[in-house]
Protein backbone atom coordinates (compact mmCIF):
# COMPACT_ATOMS: atom_id res chain seq x y z
CA UNK A 1 0.00 0.00 0.00
CA UNK A 2 1.29 3.23 -0.48
CA UNK A 3 2.23 6.10 2.09
CA UNK A 4 -1.09 7.61 0.88
CA UNK A 5 -2.89 9.72 3.56
CA UNK A 6 -6.26 9.88 4.31
CA UNK A 7 -7.97 12.26 7.12
CA UNK A 8 -11.39 10.94 8.63
CA UNK A 9 -13.59 12.42 11.14
CA UNK A 10 -16.03 10.16 13.32
CA UNK A 11 -18.66 12.50 14.49
CA UNK A 12 -21.11 11.56 16.74
CA UNK A 13 -25.06 12.13 17.07
CA UNK A 14 -26.44 14.46 18.94
CA UNK A 15 -28.82 14.16 22.04
CA UNK A 16 -31.61 11.80 20.92
CA UNK A 17 -35.84 12.10 22.60
CA UNK A 18 -35.69 9.65 24.95
CA UNK A 19 -37.39 11.10 28.00
CA UNK A 20 -37.99 7.18 29.52
CA UNK A 21 -33.97 6.38 29.38
CA UNK A 22 -34.57 3.68 27.42
CA UNK A 23 -30.88 1.82 25.77
CA UNK A 24 -32.41 2.55 22.57
CA UNK A 25 -29.25 0.82 20.68
CA UNK A 26 -30.47 -0.09 17.16
CA UNK A 27 -34.45 0.36 17.82
CA UNK A 28 -36.12 2.56 15.22
CA UNK A 29 -37.97 5.39 16.08
CA UNK A 30 -35.24 7.03 18.86
CA UNK A 31 -34.85 10.56 16.51
CA UNK A 32 -32.49 13.82 18.04
CA UNK A 33 -34.26 16.25 20.76
CA UNK A 34 -34.24 19.94 20.02
CA UNK A 35 -31.21 19.83 21.70
CA UNK A 36 -29.95 17.43 19.66
CA UNK A 37 -30.49 19.02 16.89
CA UNK A 38 -29.06 22.38 17.98
CA UNK A 39 -25.84 20.63 18.47
CA UNK A 40 -25.66 18.62 14.81
CA UNK A 41 -25.73 22.48 13.35
CA UNK A 42 -22.87 23.53 15.80
CA UNK A 43 -21.11 20.38 15.00
CA UNK A 44 -21.65 21.12 10.94
CA UNK A 45 -20.73 24.89 11.54
CA UNK A 46 -17.07 24.14 12.85
CA UNK A 47 -16.40 20.84 10.44
CA UNK A 48 -17.36 23.38 7.07
CA UNK A 49 -14.31 25.16 7.36
CA UNK A 50 -13.06 22.26 6.28
CA UNK A 51 -12.18 20.58 3.43
CA UNK A 52 -15.02 17.59 3.50
CA UNK A 53 -15.33 15.69 0.14
CA UNK A 54 -17.23 12.97 1.63
CA UNK A 55 -20.07 12.34 4.28
CA UNK A 56 -20.73 8.72 5.12
CA UNK A 57 -23.39 7.99 8.15
CA UNK A 58 -24.75 5.12 10.11
CA UNK A 59 -28.29 3.89 8.91
CA UNK A 60 -29.98 5.20 12.28
CA UNK A 61 -32.28 7.96 12.24
CA UNK A 62 -30.66 9.70 14.65
CA UNK A 63 -27.24 10.01 12.65
CA UNK A 64 -28.53 10.68 9.73
CA UNK A 65 -30.20 13.48 11.26
CA UNK A 66 -26.81 14.92 12.78
CA UNK A 67 -25.33 13.99 9.05
CA UNK A 68 -28.22 16.07 7.30
CA UNK A 69 -26.96 20.09 8.75
CA UNK A 70 -23.28 19.32 7.07
CA UNK A 71 -24.38 17.86 3.74
CA UNK A 72 -26.72 21.05 3.49
CA UNK A 73 -23.82 23.68 4.38
CA UNK A 74 -21.61 21.63 1.83
CA UNK A 75 -24.03 20.41 -1.18
CA UNK A 76 -22.66 16.63 -0.57
CA UNK A 77 -24.92 13.82 -0.41
CA UNK A 78 -25.06 11.30 2.79
CA UNK A 79 -24.27 8.05 2.08
CA UNK A 80 -24.84 4.97 4.31
CA UNK A 81 -23.08 2.46 5.73
CA UNK A 82 -23.81 -0.69 7.84
CA UNK A 83 -20.63 -1.04 9.15
CA UNK A 84 -21.28 2.60 11.57
CA UNK A 85 -24.60 1.25 12.67
CA UNK A 86 -24.42 1.17 16.92
CA UNK A 87 -23.18 -1.49 18.77
CA UNK A 88 -25.87 -4.37 19.30
CA UNK A 89 -27.00 -4.91 22.41
CA UNK A 90 -28.93 -7.45 24.28
CA UNK A 91 -30.35 -4.72 26.61
CA UNK A 92 -32.09 -2.65 24.24
CA UNK A 93 -35.48 -1.86 25.02
CA UNK A 94 -35.06 -1.86 28.76
CA UNK A 95 -35.03 0.97 30.72
CA UNK A 96 -31.27 1.99 32.31
CA UNK A 97 -31.96 5.03 34.79
CA UNK A 98 -28.05 4.90 34.51
CA UNK A 99 -27.53 2.15 34.90
CA UNK A 100 -28.77 1.06 38.24
CA UNK A 101 -32.02 -0.18 36.59
CA UNK A 102 -30.01 -2.63 34.62
CA UNK A 103 -27.88 -4.21 37.82
CA UNK A 104 -31.13 -4.57 39.99
CA UNK A 105 -32.92 -6.75 37.18
CA UNK A 106 -32.48 -10.45 38.21
CA UNK A 107 -33.34 -11.10 34.31
CA UNK A 108 -30.47 -9.12 32.99
CA UNK A 109 -27.47 -10.95 35.39
CA UNK A 110 -27.00 -13.77 32.75
CA UNK A 111 -25.35 -10.92 30.33
CA UNK A 112 -22.89 -9.74 32.50
CA UNK A 113 -21.11 -13.16 32.91
CA UNK A 114 -17.52 -11.34 30.95
CA UNK A 115 -17.34 -7.86 30.32
CA UNK A 116 -14.21 -7.49 28.63
CA UNK A 117 -15.74 -9.25 25.73
CA UNK A 118 -18.46 -7.98 26.44
CA UNK A 119 -21.24 -10.51 27.32
CA UNK A 120 -24.19 -8.48 26.81
CA UNK A 121 -23.70 -7.20 23.08
CA UNK A 122 -21.51 -7.31 20.02
CA UNK A 123 -17.75 -8.16 21.06
CA UNK A 124 -15.73 -4.97 21.06
CA UNK A 125 -13.11 -5.95 18.70
CA UNK A 126 -15.75 -6.53 16.34
CA UNK A 127 -17.23 -2.95 16.82
CA UNK A 128 -13.90 -1.89 16.16
CA UNK A 129 -13.00 -3.15 13.35
CA UNK A 130 -15.85 -2.87 11.30
CA UNK A 131 -15.53 1.36 12.21
CA UNK A 132 -11.56 1.21 11.02
CA UNK A 133 -13.29 -0.37 7.94
CA UNK A 134 -15.73 2.26 7.31
CA UNK A 135 -13.55 4.77 7.79
CA UNK A 136 -10.67 3.63 5.26
CA UNK A 137 -12.98 3.02 2.94
CA UNK A 138 -14.18 6.73 3.47
CA UNK A 139 -10.84 8.15 3.37
CA UNK A 140 -10.19 6.50 -0.04
CA UNK A 141 -13.07 7.36 -1.51
CA UNK A 142 -12.66 11.20 0.22
CA UNK A 143 -8.96 11.19 -1.26
CA UNK A 144 -6.53 14.08 -1.27
CA UNK A 145 -9.98 15.78 0.93
CA UNK A 146 -11.18 14.68 4.65
CA UNK A 147 -14.11 12.30 5.60
CA UNK A 148 -16.55 12.32 7.70
CA UNK A 149 -18.39 8.91 9.20
CA UNK A 150 -21.57 9.89 11.63
CA UNK A 151 -21.96 7.17 14.39
CA UNK A 152 -22.68 6.50 17.95
CA UNK A 153 -20.42 6.61 21.13
CA UNK A 154 -19.17 2.87 21.24
CA UNK A 155 -18.24 2.49 17.88
CA UNK A 156 -15.85 5.32 17.97
CA UNK A 157 -14.24 4.83 21.32
CA UNK A 158 -14.10 0.98 20.53
CA UNK A 159 -12.36 1.61 17.08
CA UNK A 160 -10.17 4.33 19.02
CA UNK A 161 -9.25 2.47 21.58
CA UNK A 162 -7.99 -0.32 19.01
CA UNK A 163 -5.92 2.37 16.44
CA UNK A 164 -4.43 3.24 19.84
CA UNK A 165 -3.58 -0.17 20.85
CA UNK A 166 -5.34 0.11 24.04
CA UNK A 167 -7.64 -2.29 26.04
CA UNK A 168 -11.40 -2.91 24.49
CA UNK A 169 -12.62 -3.29 28.02
CA UNK A 170 -13.39 0.18 29.54
CA UNK A 171 -14.76 1.83 32.05
CA UNK A 172 -17.88 3.57 30.05
CA UNK A 173 -17.85 6.44 32.24
CA UNK A 174 -14.59 7.20 31.35
CA UNK A 175 -15.41 7.61 27.81
CA UNK A 176 -14.06 10.75 26.03
CA UNK A 177 -16.75 11.39 23.37
CA UNK A 178 -19.14 13.33 24.21
CA UNK A 179 -22.38 14.20 22.42
CA UNK A 180 -21.53 15.85 18.68
CA UNK A 181 -17.97 15.18 19.50
CA UNK A 182 -15.71 14.82 16.54
CA UNK A 183 -13.10 12.46 17.24
CA UNK A 184 -10.54 12.57 13.84
CA UNK A 185 -8.38 9.99 12.27
CA UNK A 186 -4.99 10.70 10.43
CA UNK A 187 -4.15 7.46 8.18
CA UNK A 188 -0.98 6.65 6.77
CA UNK A 189 -0.94 3.81 4.56
CA UNK A 190 -3.82 2.11 5.78
CA UNK A 191 -3.23 2.70 9.68
CA UNK A 192 -3.86 5.29 12.29
CA UNK A 193 -1.05 7.53 12.70
CA UNK A 194 -2.74 10.24 15.04
CA UNK A 195 -5.88 10.81 16.76
CA UNK A 196 -7.54 14.50 17.91
CA UNK A 197 -10.39 15.22 19.46
CA UNK A 198 -12.70 17.82 19.70
CA UNK A 199 -16.20 19.25 20.82
CA UNK A 200 -17.95 21.73 18.73
CA UNK A 201 -21.12 21.26 20.73
CA UNK A 202 -19.60 21.52 24.29
CA UNK A 203 -19.20 18.73 26.82
CA UNK A 204 -21.76 16.55 27.71
CA UNK A 205 -22.63 15.73 31.80
CA UNK A 206 -21.38 12.75 32.87
CA UNK A 207 -24.88 10.42 33.04
CA UNK A 208 -26.95 12.90 31.65
CA UNK A 209 -28.00 10.78 28.34
CA UNK A 210 -28.87 7.40 28.23
CA UNK A 211 -29.13 4.74 25.75
CA UNK A 212 -26.50 6.88 23.48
Amino acid sequence: MSETKWVVSLLRHGEVHNPERVLYGRLPGYHLSELGERQAELAAAWLAARDIGVIVSSPLERAQQTAKPLADALGLPVRIDERLIEADNYLQGRQVAGGKGLLSDARNWRYFGNPLRPSWGEPYREVALRVLAAARAAGEEAGEREAVCVTHQLPIVAARRYAEGKRLAHDPRKRQCALASVTTLTFLAGEVVRVDYAEPAGATPRGGVAGA
